[in-house]
C-alpha cells in the first residue's frame, strides 16, 4: 500500500476508534493497539508531511508552539448573558418575554451554566478550521491548536452538515483532572491552580499546544450558528449537534412555563455536584428561533435568555483542629478538621486553610465557628470566622516549628508560603511520596505497587530508596502482610503479598526499564522538574550525564527553563547521595539516554543573551530558529521584558510586542542582523 493510502487509512481508522470511545463509550480495541496505530501513523505524517489531512488524529496530541495568537473576529458576536439570583427576578424576565411576544405560546429550554470559558469553532466542509476564545464578545485570540487537543470535539464532522456553520460551548477542565493535575504540581514543588475555570483559562492560552494535551480539557457543546436558518428550535439544534458527534451535555431540558423552569432550578441545586465538572447556575432559552429574533437584544445581552446564578454553598461548623501534612517536597499544608456539617449534599469533616498566611489573613482560632464553603472549589474551604460566637474556650493557633513527622525544624524560603521540613531522606510521609511520585504512570509506571505496599516494605525496611525496587526478589517477599488501622476513620486494611500479585509486582518492576530517560528523568523527583520540563531537558541534553556536568548557566539555555528550575537541578546533583542513587538506576539498566539528538552546539555569539521573536521569516521555520538560538548560546524567553536583549522582527509580526518593545526600549533586529549576530 502506497504511503497516501495507508494515512488516509490509519486516519479513518483512528478517527473511527476515537469517535466509539468519547461518544459512544465503547472501546474496539485496547490502548496498546491504538498507541501502536498512532505511532505508525505520526511515522508516516513525519515522513510525508504532504499527505497528512486536516482531521488527522495526530493533531489531538499537540506539538504546535504559538508564540502569539491572532486576533479574529466573530462573524456572529458572542454577547454575555443577564444575570440574577432571584426567583422574583426570573418571574420579571418571564413577563417581559410574555409581553414581548404579545402573548403567543412559548417555552423554554434549560441548561446548566457550567464553569469554564467559553469558546467558538467554525467548520468548514464539516472540518474544524478555527476554534477562538470569546475574547471581548467582538474578537477573540484564534487557539486553533489548542482546541483540537480536546478528544471529544470533532476535527471532522460526519453526516450532512451546512457548508459553514459555527458551534459554541464551554470549554472546561474536568474535576478528576483539576485533581490530578494539582497533585502533580504538588508533587513537584509548585502551587496548586485555585479553581478548575482558572486551570482551564490559563490551560487554553498556553503556547505549547502539547502541554494543553497533557491537561486533558474537555468541552460541552450549546449552540450551533450558521446563516441558513437550518433549525426552528434551539431544541433540535441541539438533538442535532449530538447526532454529529458533538459533546452536548444531556442535563438540558425543555420547560412548558416559567414553574417547570423553577423546578428544574431547585432540582439541580445539589444534583450539580454530582457532575464531574463545576456548575454555577442555570441557562434560560426561549426555546422558538423565530420568538428569539422577534424578542432581540439589548445593547450587551439578548432579551429571549438569562442566566440564573446559585449562590456559593456555605455553611458554619467548629473547628476542632488542625492536621498538618507534609508532602513530597516537605512542604507542610494545614488542613482543617472540622465538626460535621452537611454542605452541597455531603458530609464535611475537612476544609483547606492552604498555608500560615492564609490562618493569620482569617484571623481564625481553635474551637472558632467558622465558614466554608463549596462553590467552585472542589474540596471545602474555610473563608471566614463568625466572630460573635468566639467564647473563652477558643484558642489561638501556633503553627508548628518542627515537622509534625520526623521532629525536624522547620524552614520557610524567602518569597514561599510554605514551611518546609528539610529532611528528605528520612522524612517518613516524605520518603512515602518519593515511592509513590517514583511508580506513577508518567514516571516509571509501576503497576500493582500501591500505597498500602510501598508503606509495607517500607516498614519492614526492605525498600529505603526507589533504586532498591530493583533489588527486590520473590523470597522477600512471599508472604509478607500486615494489618493498617486508619486513625481518622478508626478502619483496618490488610496489605500482603501472595504469588499472583509478587510476580505480576516484579514484572511490573522490570517492564519499568524500557520507559524513556523523560520518565526516568521526571521519576527522579528533581524538585520543580515537572513532566513537560523533564521532556525538554532530555530533548535538550541528550543523556543524563550531560544534564549532571551542566552548569546553573548553560541550564538557563534549556527552553522553558528558568532560575528557579536550574537551581534546583544544580543542587539535587550537587548532593552526593543523589548521585550515588543515579548510578544505582544506571547499574540496574534504566534508560538514562535519549534516543534523539541534543542540541549540537555551534557557538557562543548568543551567550549571556535572551531572545523572542515575532512573525514569520524566510530562512527559518520557527523551529528551526529556536533551534539556532539555543545552538548559539542563547536564551528564548516567552514574553517582552526589560531584560530582553533583542526582538527579531520577522514579516507581519504581532504589534503588541512591537509596542511593547518600543515602550521598553528592547532593541529589534530583523532577521538578517540576527544571521550577522550568528556568523560573528
Amino acid at each position: 500500500m502506497n504511503p497516501k493510502d495507508r494515512i488516509d487509512e490509519l486516519t479513518e481508522r483512528l478517527n473511527y476508534y476515537n469517535y466509539q470511545y468519547y461518544q459512544n463509550h465503547t472501546s474496539e480495541v485496547d490502548d496498546f493497539t491504538f498507541d501502536r496505530l498512532l505511532e505508525e501513523l505520526t511515522a508516516l505524517e513525519q515522513e510525508y508531511p504532504a499527505f497528512r489531512r486536516s482531521d488527522s488524529p495526530t493533531q489531538r496530541v499537540g506539538g504546535t508552539i504559538s508564540k502569539e495568537f491572532p486576533t479574529v473576529y466573530h462573524r456572529f458576536p458572542m454577547l454575555s448573558l443577564g444575570n440574577t439570583y432571584s426567583e422574583a427576578e426570573l418571574v420579571e424576565f418571564d413577563n417581559r418575554v410574555r409581553k414581548g411576544l404579545r402573548d403567543q405560546p412559548y417555552e423554554y429550554i434549560c441548561e446548566l451554566k457550567f464553569d469554564g470559558v467559553a469558546l467558538s469553532m467554525t467548520y468548514e466542509s464539516g472540518l474544524l478550521i478555527r476554534g477562538a476564545t470569546r475574547g471581548d464578545g467582538v474578537r477573540g485570540d484564534d487557539i486553533t491548536p489548542n482546541i483540537r487537543t480536546i478528544r471529544t470535539l470533532p476535527l471532522r464532522v460526519q453526516g450532512e452538515v451546512p457548508p459553514l456553520f459555527e458551534v459554541r460551548g464551554e470549554g472546561f477542565l474536568p474535576l478528576a483532572e483539576f485533581e490530578r493535575i494539582n497533585r502533580e504540581r504538588d508533587d513537584i514543588g509548585e502551587s496548586a491552580f485555585a479553581n478548575p475555570r482558572n486551570a482551564a483559562s490559563g490551560t487554553f492560552k498556553l503556547q505549547d499546544s502539547a502541554v494543553v494535551a497533557q491537561r486533558r480539557l474537555d468541552c460541552y457543546l450549546y449552540s450551533f450558528l450558521s446563516e441558513e436558518d437550518i433549525f426552528h428550535t434551539h431544541e433540535e439544534s441541539l438533538q442535532a449537534l449530538k447526532n454529529w458527534g458533538f459533546n452536548v451535555s444531556p442535563t438540558w431540558r425543555k420547560c412548558a412555563d416559567i414553574q417547570a423552569v423553577m423546578a428544574y432550578i431547585n432540582e439541580w441545586e445539589t444534583r450539580r455536584f454530582d457532575l464531574p465538572l463545576g456548575t454555577d447556575g442555570i441557562v434560560i432559552k426561549v426555546n422558538r428561533y423565530e420568538q428569539q429574533r422577534e424578542l432581540g437584544f439589548t445593547a450587551k445581552s439578548p432579551r429571549w435568555a438569562i442566566a440564573y446564578k446559585y449562590k456559593a454553598m456555605a455553611a458554619s461548623t467548629t473547628l476542632d483542629g488542625i492536621q498538618y501534612q507534609v508532602g513530597r517536597t516537605g512542604a507542610v499544608t494545614p488542613v482543617a478538621l472540622l465538626r460535621p456539617v452537611l454542605l452541597a449534599g455531603t458530609v464535611v469533616k475537612r476544609a483547606s486553610l492552604h498555608n500560615a498566611n492564609e490562618i493569620q489573613r482569617l484571623g481564625v482560632m481553635l474551637h472558632d465557628t467558622v465558614f466554608i464553603e463549596k462553590g467552585g472549589e472542589i474540596i471545602p474551604k474555610v473563608t471566614g470566622v463568625d466572630l460573635s460566637k468566639r467564647t473563652e474556650a477558643s484558642l489561638p493557633i501556633v503553627y508548628p516549628t518542627t515537622c509534625p513527622a520526623c521532629g525536624t525544624p522547620l524552614v520557610r524560603r524567602e518569597g514561599e508560603a510554605h514551611f518546609y521540613c528539610t529532611n528528605e531522606k528520612y522524612c517518613p510521609p516524605q520518603r512515602q511520596a518519593r515511592f509513590e511520585h517514583f511508580i506513577q504512570r508518567r514516571a516509571m509506571n509501576i503497576e500493582s505497587l500501591g500505597e498500602g505496599r510501598i508503606e509495607l516494605l517500607i516498614d519492614r525496611g526492605l525498600i529505603q530508596s526507589p533504586a532498591d525496587l530493583y533489588e527486590l526478589r520473590t523470597e522477600d517477599l512471599l508472604g509478607l502482610e500486615k494489618v493498617y488501622e486508619d486513625v481518622e476513620t478508626g478502619k483496618r486494611r490488610i496489605v500482603s503479598f501472595r504469588e499472583k500479585s509478587v510476580e505480576n509486582m516484579l514484572t511490573a518492576i522490570e517492564r519499568s526499564k524500557g520507559q524513556s530517560f523523560a520518565n526516568v528523568l521526571f521519576a527522579l523527583g528533581i524538585r520543580y522538574v515537572g513532566n513537560t520540563t523533564a521532556e525538554k531537558l532530555a530533548a535538550y541534553f541528550g543523556n543524563l550525564d550531560a544534564l549532571m556536568a551542566a552548569s546553573f548557566e548553560e541550564l538557563l539555555n534549556v527552553p522553558e527553563v528558568g532560575p528557579r528550575i536550574a537551581q534546583s537541578i544544580v543542587d539535587f546533583f550537587a548532593d552526593a547521595d543523589n548521585r550515588i542513587f543515579v548510578e544505582r538506576l544506571r547499574l540496574a539498566g534504566l534508560q538514562l539516554a535519549d534516543n534523539r539528538q541534543p542540541v549540537e552546539p555551534e557557538g557562543n555569539a548568543l551567550a549571556g543573551k535572551t531572545l523572542l521573536y515575532t512573525g514569520t521569516f524566510a530562512h527559518f521555520s520557527r523551529e528551526e530558529l529556536e533551534a539556532r538560538i539555543a545552538a548559539n548560546g542563547g536564551k528564548l524567553v516567552s514574553g517582552v521584558s526589560k531584560k530582553l536583549n533583542y526582538l527579531i522582527v520577522g514579516e507581519n509580526p504581532g504589534p503588541s510586542k512591537i509596542t511593547k518593545a518600543e515602550q521598553l526600549g528592547v532593541p529589534m533586529i530583523s532577521e538578517a542582523e540576527f544571521m550577522q549576530l550568528l556568523s560573528a
